[in-house]
């Protein structure tokens, strides 16, 4: 036998054991789950296709139709590809997985948002998400948020503004509401968050637009498996899209802290405006934002966070400090405008609190809006914010009669959780009485975690929960609203945040 000959056999006898060994590893892999319920698909694609020429909310529906189906097992397995995602909802399955400290590591979409967020909070794991959850923890420290309080009421004040204007220029026509709840939360964002007013409410900028486009990129590269290859996402055009949108977003980041951390050394601390008219006017204010007291923090740890690692933090409560807040908020005021009965009784607790004054709201007297909490507790029962979280199981888990190992794609479906009948009757139906301490009473705990649970809970979730009631207090304040459409006939989707998937028409009328 010639030589070529003998590299032709040797090639080809590699290729059958490979193909061999695929097919071994993944009969072996099918094995593990094959008594865990599973989603019709494709034996080789699984439901990657199906999934792909469904819209946004076809694929929550589809969701739903699956956990409809398997509520008492509380778990079922899809394939993306040769990939398993097991989806779990049962609050006693939530219950083991949150609480733990060793299975906190990340699934696969946040591994997609490396490139942008860094190690980041939402994206580390180990050592260093303890190290950084516990150097970042004191900047949300309660008397910390009452200052952020201000930088939301403001940002309200701007608001009500900008819709006064399209009310009287729209002659009382319903209008979409979600893009002025968005630039309204970028706007308290980017000021609490870097100390920098980009006055989204009032100009379009790059940022503003960049990190739209960003999530979107983020969204459309996890619906395709083969993008999850790096070199052949970055190759195509809308891989070099997301590299040049994080580019700019990095950029706008990195000269922000270059910024503080120059006026900090030169001024100790202490604001001066260098420029009146930067774009952005980068710290105008002498009250400090989220990235002066991490730099506060970060100068007195042993072992202090570089800039790269600076911007990694910053830039991820800029994504996740937006856009879930401003969902929830759009969500609240459709659904009271869905339920004109429970809308009413928001008004009433705002007579009583606040009368005929038209000073902005208080935290003191936020904290009183009893009923306020729970239409907004109820609506992110409903809309949680974030509706699925992801995690790779570093060790084995136990769930009833389910093993999953080590290394498995576990969906904790956060939404599916929140409407299973089995956990909330008539979990369609909206109701903020769910949340009186009465009818609380015996729940279990993991029914209800919009804003996660266990160690890797959301950090920023009382500035979130303040900067709701702050901003659907000032417009509630001053209209009345209606909605076009119902619970049952908008749509909606999204794995990483559960935004509108079109547009939120709300009839607006002046409080009397």
């Amino acid at each position: 036998m010639d030589f070529i000959s003998l590299a032709i056999l040797t090639l080809c006898i590699i290729v059958i054991f490979e193909i061999l060994s695929t097919i071994y590893n993944q009969y072996t892999i099918r094995q593990k789950f094959k008594d865990v319920p599973q989603v019709e698909g494709h034996p080789i694609f699984g439901t990657t296709f199906k999934l792909m020429n469904l819209s946004d909310y076809e694929r929550m529906k589809w969701f739903t139709k699956f956990m409809l189906k398997n509520c008492k097992e509380g778990a079922f397995v899809q394939w993306v590809g040769a990939k398993p995602f097991i989806s779990v909802f049962k609050p006693e399955h939530l219950e083991h997985i949150f609480p733990s400290t060793v299975n906190i590591t990340k699934g696969l979409p946040y591994r997609m948002l490396a490139p942008w967020l860094g190690n980041g909070l939402l994206t580390s794991t180990g050592k260093q998400w303890f190290h950084d959850r516990k150097l970042i923890g004191p900047t949300f420290h309660f008397s910390i948020l009452d200052q952020f309080a201000v930088v939301q009421s403001e940002k309200a004040e701007i608001l009500t503004k900008c819709l006064e204007k399209k009310i009287e220029k729209d002659s009382g026509k319903a209008f979409d509401i979600f893009p002025f709840i968005v630039n309204a939360a970028l706007d308290i964002i980017c000021e609490t968050a870097m100390g920098v007013d980009i006055r989204a409410q009032e100009v379009e900028t790059e940022y503003t637009s960049t990190v739209h486009q960003a999530s979107k990129l983020v969204m459309q590269r996890l619906l395709r498996p083969w993008y999850w290859i790096d070199w052949l996402y970055y190759s195509v055009s809308s891989g070099k899209q997301f590299k040049s949108a994080v580019h700019i977003l990095h950029g706008f980041t990195k000269q922000v802290i270059r910024k503080r951390k120059a006026e900090r050394k030169s001024q100790n601390g202490f604001i001066k405006i260098e420029n009146e008219d930067n774009e952005f006017n980068i710290g105008k204010r002498k009250r400090k934002a989220f990235l002066d007291l991490l730099l506060d923090q970060n100068e007195k740890d042993d072992a202090p966070l570089t800039d790269d690692e600076l911007r990694a933090q910053v830039d991820t409560f800029m994504f996740e400090g937006h856009d879930t807040t401003a969902v929830a908020i759009t969500w609240t005021l459709f659904l009271l405008g869905n339920n004109l009965e429970h809308q009413e009784k928001v008004h009433e607790e705002l007579e009583e609190i606040f009368g005929n004054s038209e000073t902005p709201a208080s935290v003191k007297e936020i904290t009183q809006l009893k009923y306020l909490d729970r239409v907004i507790k109820e609506t992110l029962r409903l809309f949680p914010s974030v509706p699925i979280i992801l995690r790779k199981l570093t060790e084995d888990v136990k769930l009833d009669k389910y093993t999953f190992p080590k290394d498995t794609e576990v969906m904790l479906s956060l939404i599916l959780t929140h409407r299973n009948p089995e956990v909330w009757p008539e979990p369609m139906k909206f109701d903020p009485d769910r949340f009186l301490p009465e009818n609380s009473k015996g729940r279990n705990p993991y029914a209800y975690v919009p804003f996660s649970a266990g160690p890797r809970n959301c950090i920023g979730q009382r500035f979130a929960q303040l900067e709701e009631k702050i901003v659907l207090t000032a417009i509630l304040r001053k209209w009345r609203v209606k909605s076009v459409k119902t619970l049952d006939n908008i749509k909606y989707g999204g794995s990483l945040i559960l935004r509108p998937s079109e547009e939120v028409l709300i009839h607006f009328t002046p409080k009397k």
